[in-house]
C-alpha cells in the first residue's frame, strides 16, 4: 500500500476477528483492502489504484508457542522485529536476519517483502527459518502450511509463496520459525582500498579463503561516509571500502579476524580497522537500505563476479552504493541533485542494462510517485511474470488484496 486515500483503518485483537472481516467484506461491498503492520515499506511497488481499508496487524502480536528447546518461535505476524529479537536473547538464541528499521517493522512485513540485509551471506534469509505459516485470503478463508499445520492447501509451497508477495495473494498471520544461538562475538573489519581493482582482487581471494565470513559488504566511499557517521565510528571513507563480518565462538572469531586480515595484506589491503564492538556498525549496514530524503533507492541483483563493474558505473553517476558482495545484490541511492524523472534515468538506464546482462534485475523501492508511471518499478519483465499474474488470480479473483500495488496496467514495462 503506497496509499489507500481514505482514513478507514481495521486493527483486528484476534486471526477470529481478522477471518471474520475479510469474510465479510468479500461478501459484501469487496473494497480494497491494504495489509500494513510497522508501516516502513508502504513505499514498494506502484501506487494504489484505488480506495480502500488499512487492514493493521499491529494487535496480532501474541507469542504463541515458544520450546526454546526446540529452536523454534511460534509468533503472530504483528509482533515488531526488536520485540521478537529481546524475546529470543532472553533464551540466548536469534533469528539471524537484518531488517531495517527494526523498532517499528513487524515480522509480517518482513516476509511479505522478504527484507534481508548483511548477514544473509552467512546465514541466508528468511526462505531459511520459515517452517510454517498462517493466513487468511481475500475471502476469509483460513489456510496453513508448514509446521505445526492444522488444514494445508495442495498444489503451493505456501510457505515460500508467501515471502516477497507484499501482501497481494493473504494476510500473513501467524508464523514458525527456527532461530540459532547467539554467538559470543561479533567482529566486523573495516577494509579501506586503494582503488576498484584491489577491491576486485581481495574478493577473489576471497574465494580460497581458510575464514567464513558471515557477512561481505562492498561499500562506495559516498556510502562508506554515511554508514561510519551512523555507527558513529571515526574510520577512513575515502575510497571503496570492504566490510567482512566474523561472528561465532570467541576464539573462532579472533583468529578468522586475525587470518582474515594476513590474506588481505597480501591481496594489497593493508589499511584494516578492527571493529570489535561491532553492533552500531551492524546496525548502520542494515539501515543503509532505508530510503530517507534520497530522490530514488533501488536495489540490483546480478552476477557477484559483475558487481565491481556495477559499482565503478553507479559511483561514476554519483549513487551512494552498498552491496552484499557474495550475493550479487546493490543497494543504491541516487544523489540530491536528481530532481527530474530525466535526470532519474539517465542514471539508471545503462545500470538497468548492465544487470540485465549480468543475468540480473533492477527494481525501484522508492521514488517519487509519478515517476513510477513511467519507470518500471519491477524491472525488466521475465518468463515468470505470467504465472505470478495466475498465482494472484487463484488466490485473489476479485483482485481485492493491494490491488495494483504489483501489476497495474499504468506502469511502462522495460521491454516494451
Amino acid at each position: 500500500m503506497t496509499t489507500t486515500e481514505s482514513s478507514d483503518e481495521f486493527t483486528p485483537a484476534t486471526t477470529d476477528e481478522a477471518r471474520d472481516f475479510l469474510a465479510e467484506n468479500a461478501a459484501g461491498a469487496g473494497r480494497a483492502i491494504f495489509p500494513v503492520g510497522g508501516r516502513t515499506a508502504l513505499h514498494y511497488g506502484y501506487a494504489s489504484t484505488q480506495p480502500g481499508i488499512a487492514f493493521s496487524t499491529l494487535r496480532l502480536n501474541r507469542t504463541i508457542d515458544y520450546p526454546a528447546r526446540d529452536m523454534t518461535i511460534t509468533v503472530e505476524a504483528g509482533i515488531r522485529m526488536d520485540e521478537l529479537t529481546e524475546i529470543l536473547k532472553a533464551e540466548g538464541q536469534r533469528l539471524p536476519i537484518d531488517v531495517p528499521q527494526s523498532s517499528r517493522a513487524t515480522l509480517g512485513g518482513v516476509l511479505a517483502t522478504n527484507t534481508s540485509g548483511p548477514r544473509r551471506f552467512g546465514f541466508g534469509t528468511l526462505r531459511d527459518y520459515l517452517i510454517g505459516i498462517s493466513s487468511i485470503d481475500s475471502t476469509g478463508k483460513t489456510f496453513s502450511a508448514g509446521g505445526r499445520v492444522v488444514k494445508n492447501v495442495a498444489g503451493y509451497d505456501l510457505c515460500k509463496l508467501m515471502i516477497g508477495s507484499l501482501g497481494t495473494l493473504a494476510v500473513i498471520t501467524q508464523a514458525t520459525l527456527k532461530v540459532i544461538p547467539q554467538p559470543e562475538a561479533s567482529t566486523i573489519l573495516w577494509c579501506a582500498a586503494a582503488d576498484w581493482q584491489a577491491v576486485e582482487t581481495a574478493l577473489e581471494n576471497l574465494l580460497t579463503s581458510a575464514t567464513r565470513p558471515v557477512a561481505l559488504e562492498v561499500l562506495n566511499a559516498n556510502a562508506a561516509h554515511e554508514i561510519a557517521a551512523e555507527a558513529r565510528l571515526e574510520l577512513p571513507a575515502n575510497g571503496p571500502v570492504l566490510c567482512i563480518g566474523f561472528e561465532g565462538a570467541t576464539r573462532e572469531t579472533e583468529w578468522e579476524t586475525e587470518t582474515m586480515t594476513v590474506e588481505l595484506q597480501a591481496a594489497g589491503i593493508r589499511d584494516v580497522a578492527v571493529v570489535a564492538d561491532a553492533e552500531p556498525l551492524w546496525f548502520a549496514l542494515t539501515d543503509f537500505a532505508t530510503s530517507s530524503d534520497e530522490p530514488l533507492t533501488f536495489q540490483a541483483n546480478l552476477r557477484p563476479s559483475r558487481l565491481v563493474e556495477f559499482a565503478e558505473l553507479a559511483t561514476s553517476a554519483g549513487v551512494s552504493l552498498a552491496a552484499h558482495a557474495g550475493n550479487g545484490i546493490v543497494i543504491g541511492h541516487l544523489p540530491d541533485n536528481v530532481t527530474t524523472l530525466d535526470a532519474a534515468v539517465k542514471i539508471l538506464s545503462p545500470l538497468q542494462a548492465l544487470a540485465h546482462e549480468a543475468d540480473g534485475n533492477l527494481v525501484i523501492f522508492d521514488c517519487d510517485e509519478t515517476w513510477k508511471q513511467t519507470i518500471p518499478v519491477f524491472g525488466q519483465s521475465r518468463q515468470d511474470r505470467a504465472l505470478m499474474q495466475r498465482i494472484k488470480q487463484q488466490l485473489d479473483p476479485r483482485d481485492i488484496l493491494n490491488p495494483g500495488r504489483v501489476f497495474t496496467k499504468n506502469a511502462v514495462s522495460a521491454a516494451q
